[in-house]
């Protein structure tokens, strides 16, 4: 079996329209900093008025301030600049002698500067940005709090809410998380009964405190932040944030904010979401109901194409790549256009090998010429074929790809060891990822990529070894729960402790459709038909894939639901023709669906 669904979406991008103000990340360890880009506001700050008439001795020294750093000498161009910015009080002057410290790397330098423009200009919004950001990059979070309050305080009235949801970016390389959440909650405070300002201010401060790992605090945030503005954007967002993280209530919470119509790109990123969390049909309803609100974009047909293949909804993917086609049929040259061609390519070569029409396949991935997607084209021509019979002519189509980097050839190695197991050659498979464990052997997802692949080689031993050692180094890695229990429940021993491994797996990721699943197979094998019916059917619900269908499937047929029975088994092998698990259970039974 499966342990984990399919992804088809990278991690979404940042909800919140937040402001790149961070600093280099190089900047806290080298006690140096990079220059502070001009946060994009929603109102310009006005441009600084010169304090003093700029005389011919001011003139020179800037002049030779200039010279000094063209010269390679940032240290005496800086002196230069800050002196000709305290005699002149000119906002601008100060500005440039931080600027000139902060691209020779020099953090105390900039910090003196900018300490000396705010003494001299106390209510400058800008200055306030640079000292605030410069504290942050050097780690010093406490004593960002009163420049904290000045930087909201003297920000232009129509540009505020902006720089306030801006905030958890802003303090997001804090080493201390619970000490930043409190500076900002503090800050914050004071536009909380405000009636324009109190929605932004109560998401930022939830999600300072969802990146503290306040869960609680953060749900209670986003609550308040509903109440004062259901219709909010912004406040959907942070309820998708929580979701994603799994904060208990979430759910509710993401309904109430999509119970009312929101723009078709916050509902891609709620599709995103789900697919992240393996929750496929939700997922394709989403994607269904932007689709037939907004038609005209081509992105979503995309999208829901990629999920009904993997549903094995064939006709129904087609018709969405012809629309996608359609939509996209104007727009122009792009990286993004053809990335979205080469997809729509690689989704046609997958339809065509599902329906067993493996030269059609391979014409359709002739046809993409897109740099960025060769990888993933050479992989699936690999796979096709391996499936041809031909596996020594696709190890060495892998082998041949460049690696040049040694990430590029731990990919490599993945690949080869997923074409070895697709087709079957476990030992070799397993012996293959064994390699790629001792390259990385800290690496989660590696080690239980090995554990599955021992299982199907037929070592129990070494697989149960591994997957409890998994458990013991990294305690919240669900699927290694679910993966021993399950295999218990699957040969009918230790049931107790299966049914205590796959509810730890589920309390981890609540609502996991594999993991509902192998709780469904436990309670079967333990002779409590009514419950794992239930189970199996929720699950099904979610995912229809093919090991669910196996499994819920026999069920039925073992409850005498024979004609349900073989309805569920026929959209499993809709899904996935050739699934071990789903055959097995077939000839097993010796079912002809």
């Amino acid at each position: 079996m499966d342990y984990y669904g399919p992804m088809l979406f990278s991690p979404r991008l940042l909800a919140a329209p937040l402001l790149a103000l961070s600093l280099t990340a190089g900047a806290v360890q080298s006690q140096s900093v990079a220059p502070v880009a001009s946060p994009p506001e929603a109102t310009a700050s006005p441009q600084p008025q010169r304090s003093a008439e700029l005389d011919a001795e001011l003139f020179y020294e800037i002049f030779l301030g200039e010279l000094s750093v063209r010269a390679g000498d940032p240290g005496a161009g800086y002196a230069l600049m800050l002196e000709a910015a305290r005699r002149s009080r000119d906002e601008a002057l100060f500005q440039r002698a931080a600027d000139i410290a902060l691209q020779s790397r020099s953090a105390e330098a900039a910090l003196s500067s900018v300490r000396a423009w705010e003494a001299t200009w106390p209510a400058s919004h800008q200055a306030q940005r640079y000292l605030l950001q410069i504290l942050l990059a050097l780690n010093r979070t406490a004593e960002t709090a009163v420049p904290l309050r000045k930087y909201l305080d003297t920000a232009n009235p129509q540009a505020r809410q902006t720089l306030i949801l801006s905030l958890p970016l802003l303090y997001r390389r804090a080493s201390d998380k619970a000490l930043a959440s409190s500076v900002v909650s503090e800050a914050l405070s004071t536009y909380y009964t405000d009636p324009a300002l109190a929605p932004a201010a109560r998401i930022s401060t939830g999600r300072m405190q969802l990146l503290s790992g306040d869960n609680a605090a953060a749900m209670a945030s986003a609550q308040q932040a509903f109440a004062l503005d259901p219709a909010a954007d912004d406040a959907a967002l942070f309820a998708l944030d929580l979701l994603e993280a799994k904060v208990v209530g979430a759910d509710d919470l993401v309904q109430k904010a999509f119970s009312t119509p929101r723009p078709p790109q916050l509902q891609m990123t709620y599709a995103r979401v789900l697919l992240e969390l393996q929750r496929y049909s939700l997922a394709l309803a989403q994607l269904e109901a932007v689709t037939q609100a907004h038609p005209e974009l081509a992105q979503p047909w995309l999208a829901r194409a990629a999920l009904q293949v993997q549903n094995g909804e064939l006709d129904g993917a087609e018709a969405s790549l012809v629309r996608y086609a359609k939509a996209s049929a104007d727009a122009p040259d792009s990286p993004d256009q053809r990335a979205g061609t080469a997809q729509t390519y690689m989704l046609q070569s997958e339809i065509a090998e599902k329906r067993g029409k493996l030269d059609e396949a391979q014409k359709w991935l002739e046809r993409i010429d897109d740099a960025s997607t060769r990888f993933d084209v050479q992989v699936r021509r690999a796979s096709l074929l391996a499936r041809q019979g031909r596996l020594a002519h696709a190890r060495a189509l892998i082998q041949s790809l460049p690696a040049p980097t040694p990430e590029a050839e731990q990919r490599k190695q993945a690949a080869e060891v997923q074409l070895l197991r697709e087709t079957g050659h476990y030992v070799d498979a397993f012996a293959l990822q064994s390699e790629l464990v001792k390259q990385s052997p800290d690496n989660a997802d590696l080690i239980y990529d090995q554990a599955m692949l021992a299982e199907k080689t037929g070592d129990l031993d070494t697989m149960e070894r591994l997957l409890r050692k998994l458990i013991a180094a990294k305690p919240d890695y669900h699927h290694a729960y679910n993966a021993l229990g399950y295999s218990f429940a699957d040969r009918g021993i230790h049931l107790n402790e299966a049914r205590k491994l796959i509810e730890t797996a589920l309390r981890l990721a609540p609502g996991d459709p594999f993991i509902t699943d192998s709780l469904g197979w436990v309670e079967f094998r333990a002779g409590n038909s009514a419950r794992a019916l239930e189970l199996l059917a929720s699950a099904f619900a979610v995912r229809k894939d093919a090991d669910i269908a196996a499994h819920y499937g026999e069920v039925l047929w073992t409850a005498g639901e024979r004609e349900r029975a073989l309805v569920i088994w026929r959209e499993g092998l809709r899904s996935n023709a050739d699934n071990e698990t789903l055959r097995e259970t077939l000839k097993r039974l010796g079912v002809q669906p």
